[in-house]
């Protein structure tokens, strides 16, 4: 894709947001498809400004249509508050993952509807804030950054992912942070019930969330 046929498949432009004619066919962001996805030509759409946009939400790379691109920071902010709710109360994710490259680094992971290994996880929402919602992860499979490519893929990454949440990772690489401890991961290993001996029962352990999710958790109902 040549920079003028991605600035031909813009459909809206202003001072927050621009909006793509996304192909069909194409992933949108490296985690989800490899080298080939739109996020490489976001150059081509800066209009002035001193960095490329990130994106907004997902859609599935056979998806075609409307997709929403955040100008800069503070945009980026606000669309986190339109998309950053879970509609659904409880559900299950069902993508299977696969390394997003073997020439790339080995653990990074992507959405592979095609040649994938089952990955599965079951979430329940805990409580809802401003643009964020807690939620409850279990997987079902044990896949290299499952829980972080499923949620992810549901266009709601987690709070901090550096890897798979673009806004994030662009927030990063020019040196901006709304507070030191938004910027680190919120995703926490709460409870584990170990069945490890044959006649005795499960042996549940359970860890009090770390300072900087805490900080986020108290404005929960």
């Amino acid at each position: 894709m040549t920079p003028d046929e991605m600035i031909n498949r813009v459909l809206y432009r202003d001072a927050l947001i621009l909006v793509l004619d996304k192909p069909s066919g194409i992933a949108v962001h490296t985690a989800n498809g490899g080298m080939h996805n739109l996020e490489r030509y976001f150059p081509a759409l800066q209009f002035g400004l001193p960095n490329p946009p990130t994106l907004g939400h997902r859609l599935d790379r056979g998806t075609s249509g409307c997709l929403i691109l955040a100008r800069h920071r503070e945009a980026a902010r606000r669309l986190r508050v339109l998309f950053g709710e879970l509609v659904q109360e409880e559900g299950r994710i069902d993508f299977p993952l696969s390394k997003q490259s073997e020439s790339r680094k080995h653990w990074w992971m992507k959405v592979d509807q095609e040649g994938g290994i089952s990955a599965l996880t079951d979430y329940r929402v805990l409580g809802r804030g401003k643009g964020i919602t807690w939620l409850e992860l279990t997987p079902q499979t044990g896949r290299t950054h499952q829980l972080r490519v499923h949620c992810a893929a549901l266009g709601h990454p987690i709070l901090g992912d550096y890897i798979y949440d673009a806004a994030e990772a662009a927030t990063r690489e020019i040196g901006i942070g709304e507070t030191p401890s938004k910027n680190l991961l919120h995703l926490h290993a709460r409870s584990l019930e170990i069945p490890l001996y044959a006649k005795k029962a499960l042996i549940p352990v359970e860890a009090t969330p770390p300072p900087h999710m805490q900080e986020i958790l108290k404005d929960f109902r």
